[in-house]
């Protein structure tokens, strides 16, 4: 697979000018952290999170303020949380999350060694650049920079990274650090990834967002079970027809529209900086849910679609067992990604009811991730971010944003810590390959963002 960049996307990504000495330090770190492979099946977070101890202890962070741990059973999984102490009595601390583990990489598959970090056409190359190394290195950056700067935050900050975000397959550091340790994590509010800008696909900014909530992911497994039988004597009562059927009920089924304060925000503020028919779609759902043919509208984009209501989709298979038999089982995977306000239940119960058939069982399967808290939208986040993007990025708007994804928010529900996913880093409307081939992070996406998170990070700080 060979990634092109349009001749006009080209132009504009090369157009970067020459780094900064403070910038090209950062890119040693941000280098350096894409080049410790780690993913589940081949790396090591607890190699990663020595190298970011040794970073913030080059800076001047006494070991008291470090805490590296890792849970014996999975030694490979390991993280750190790091604190920078307040002045204030009274102001809470803040936590700065990020996950060091990366999704699988393959060698044969890229173009490139996947681990190892190339800046190419006015991009950075390799896995993990855009999910989530860029984040992670602006934290560990930023909080060397105040510690050598000497500088001393009314609100004292924390920063946690951690494993197991991509996969689980082990653990999962920010679950194991609200079980065990919730202590080292406690905060008012978190700031994570989930946020960020987009561009047109030329390189040109053209929204911020600020994550407010995201779905809840969840699997069922659709089984049909049958006597089976002889090939030669078919019958139509067929566990793999029967589950052909039942997956076109799940196909044809569509969730209701449900809305929240997050994306009715959205809808009401994108609508009315858009001055065509889907911004006007987009106000008029708003207003009124039930609007049929507004929802019409939206539902023809997949982003949006998603965004509006609860979505399952078929992602696996297994049926039968002999070429020259009946099949005696047929099973699926159904993949759902939950709204907020339904959960597990009610849409098993949705699943059912369009099945129709009470011979198709539906069962909830695989790991099972607390389902997300969606944090307020509160003035005291919203209007610091509203007011660096402003400066940072003139004339790009900064719009509240559901993910349909899922991060590692959902772990501090079960600490209480509201987390929000932060603007400043952006990507082009591919996703920049993340969790596929070739990722990449723009060059000046990486630059910029890094001093927009660095004011935001103070002004969070300061307002303690």
């Amino acid at each position: 697979m060979i990634w092109v960049l349009s001749a006009a996307a080209m132009a504009t990504a090369q157009a970067v000018p020459a780094p900064r000495p403070d910038q090209l330090a950062f890119r040693d770190l941000y280098r350096e952290l894409v080049e410790i492979d780690t993913s589940v099946a081949t790396g090591s977070c607890t190699a990663a999170a020595r190298k970011v101890a040794a970073h913030l202890k080059a800076a001047g962070f006494p070991d008291r303020q470090l805490t590296q741990f890792t849970d014996p059973k999975f030694p490979l999984d390991g993280g750190i949380v790091a604190v920078m102490p307040g002045t204030s009595r009274t102001a809470k601390p803040m936590l700065l999350l990020g996950h060091i583990d990366v999704v699988n990489a393959r060698r044969e598959d890229w173009q490139r060694d996947p681990f190892k970090f190339v800046e190419e056409r006015g991009y950075f190359f390799g896995r993990g650049t855009a999910d989530m190394k860029a984040m992670v290195a602006v934290w560990v950056d930023t909080l060397a920079r105040f510690q050598r700067q000497g500088y001393k935050p009314k609100r004292t900050i924390k920063m946690a990274l951690t494993c197991g975000e991509e996969s689980g397959a082990r653990m999962n550091g920010a679950e194991w650090l609200a079980r065990n340790r919730p202590e080292l994590i406690e905060a008012e509010f978190a700031l994570n990834e989930g946020g960020g800008g987009r561009t047109d696909g030329q390189g040109r900014v053209v929204v911020q967002t600020m994550q407010v909530g995201e779905k809840a992911n969840r699997n069922f497994e659709l089984t049909v079970t049958n006597p089976g039988g002889h090939s030669s004597t078919p019958i139509d009562d067929n566990a793999i027809y029967q589950l052909a059927d039942a997956l076109a009920r799940v196909r044809a089924y569509k969730f209701p529209v449900r809305l929240n304060a997050t994306t009715r925000a959205f809808l009401e503020r994108a609508g009315a900086a858009r001055k065509d028919a889907l911004g006007e779609a987009m106000a008029r759902l708003a207003r009124d849910p039930s609007d049929g043919a507004a929802e019409a509208v939206l539902a023809r984009d997949r982003g949006l679609n998603s965004m509006l209501r609860t979505t399952c989709v078929a992602t696996m298979l297994d049926g039968g067992h002999a070429t020259n038999a009946l099949p005696q089982r047929a099973k699926a995977t159904v993949n759902c990604r939950i709204v907020p306000g339904e959960d597990a239940e009610t849409t098993a119960a949705a699943l059912r009811g369009a099945i129709a058939d009470p011979k198709v069982a539906v069962d909830l399967v695989g790991r099972i991730r607390p389902v997300a808290v969606s944090p307020p939208l509160n003035p005291a986040i919203l209007k610091p971010a509203e007011a660096l993007v402003a400066r940072h990025f003139p004339g790009v708007p900064l719009l509240p944003s559901m993910s349909t994804g899922a991060t590692d928010a959902t772990y501090l529900a079960l600490v209480n810590i509201p987390t929000y996913g932060v603007p400043g880093l952006w990507g082009d409307p591919d996703g920049n390959g993340a969790h596929g081939l070739d990722e990449r992070m723009a060059v000046r996406a990486v630059y910029a963002g890094r001093d927009m998170l660095f004011d935001l990070v103070k002004a969070y700080a300061d307002a303690g």
